[in-house]
């Protein structure tokens, strides 16, 4: 297993190889000051191929001692084609999550996770209310109907956080600071399946530094086998 993280004033590179899966993470760190206490965090996570790895989540937690801003409106999973979509989603301590079911079948819907379990029992188009997530930490869903259902709410009290889009690109503004910044993502064998890094968000050089992680060469995708994915009757 052979891998590396590079930092630089503008880029740090993360890059893991096993011996079936290969992923290249690199977050491009473009900061300009917008104005005194502001700048722009850039990112993008992508396969050694080229391809993005969309929904990973990032969290920053800096010195300042920041409250998150919370939604004002409950965030969404829904269930579309006998899948989780987003098949990732991050919200904030405190925050609520409505499970909608887009598919024309029921859905039984539960978490046994220690950080927020619950239960949704047989039920299609809107779920009865959401569900509030009062702590910290992954929240792995599954469906009593459908044994290959898997999807994770990310739930955090970092002040920010944002996920990569389809694109795996992610952006932040943010006060300068010292900073401790993760990525979580379920692929990822490290401890919580997360990578933590230490960064110093100013106008100012920042100084090289290296990081060795492990990733996992197997995970749950939670899409339906194969051989029926594409059926009609679930569409």
């Amino acid at each position: 297993m052979n891998c590396f993280v590079i930092f630089s004033n503008l880029r740090f590179q993360l890059i893991t190889m096993s011996k079936n899966t290969r992923y290249f993470i690199s977050f491009a760190l473009l900061s300009f000051s917008l104005n005194a206490d502001s700048l722009t965090l850039n990112g993008t996570v992508t396969t050694t191929d080229g391809e993005p790895v969309s929904e990973a989540v990032i969290t920053l937690v800096g010195t300042l001692k920041t409250k998150p801003i919370l939604a004002t409106s409950p965030r969404k999973m829904d269930q579309r084609h006998r899948e989780f979509v987003s098949h990732i989603l991050a919200a904030h301590v405190g925050e609520s999550v409505l499970f909608p079911n887009s598919d024309n079948i029921q859905h039984h819907i539960y978490s046994f996770s220690p950080a927020n379990s619950f239960e949704i029992q047989l039920y299609k188009d809107v779920a009865p209310k959401p569900i509030t997530f009062d702590k910290a930490g992954v929240v792995v869903l599954g469906c009593n109907i459908h044994d290959w259902m898997v999807g994770y709410v990310y739930v955090t009290d970092a002040p920010y956080f944002t996920q990569t889009d389809e694109k795996g690109a992610w952006s932040l503004n943010l006060p300068a600071d010292d900073y401790t910044l993760t990525l979580w993502h379920p692929n990822l064998d490290t401890p919580n399946n997360v990578l933590v890094q230490q960064i110093k968000l100013t106008a100012e050089k920042s100084a090289p530094i290296e990081q060795k992680i492990t990733l996992k060469s197997t995970s749950r995708t939670g899409k339906p086998p194969a051989e029926d994915a594409q059926n009609p009757a679930y569409q």
